[in-house]
């Protein structure tokens, strides 16, 4: 059997299928997302895909209004702002990524969200060399 293949092309792919997968190390159990050859625990190379699911639950966030190249391109800007957030996923990896369900520009509704249910989405964009998938999570309800 041959090693699994963890490169950015591979993961890429995963999420353009609609699975959130991350890699599992089979000498120590941890688990990484984004996904990588070696564990950072223990250092083994023993490393198999394991898919990570699909919720999670909202730890950390920031309204982001100067926007890099790609979220411009997906029309965010200073009057447009988005929200990147930490999601600690419920199987256990935590994860950056763009969190929708809620404004960026009401900073106090944000931080009601601290600690709010969310679940990934799958998301397809224009980069400026093609469509690509992106993960983003849906708050799901406010604690």
């Amino acid at each position: 059997m041959s090693k699994p293949n963890f490169t950015k092309a591979e993961y890429e792919a995963f999420l353009h299928a609609r699975k959130l997968m991350g890699s599992h190390c089979l000498a120590c159990g941890a688990v990484f997302l984004p996904p990588r050859p070696l564990c950072g625990a223990c250092y083994g190379e023993d490393m198999e895909w394991m898919n990570v699911g699909a919720s999670g639950t909202l730890v950390a966030f920031t309204a982001v209004h100067i926007a890099p190249t790609n979220m411009i391109l997906a029309g965010y800007s200073r009057e447009n702002p988005y929200v990147s957030g930490i999601v600690k996923l419920d199987s256990g990896p935590s994860i950056s990524a763009q969190i929708t369900g809620i404004d960026a520009n009401q900073p106090d509704a944000i931080a009601i969200a601290i600690g709010s249910p969310v679940a990934a989405r799958f998301i397809e964009r224009e980069t400026g060399d093609g469509v690509h998938s992106f993960l983003v999570f849906d708050v799901i309800s406010h604690q």
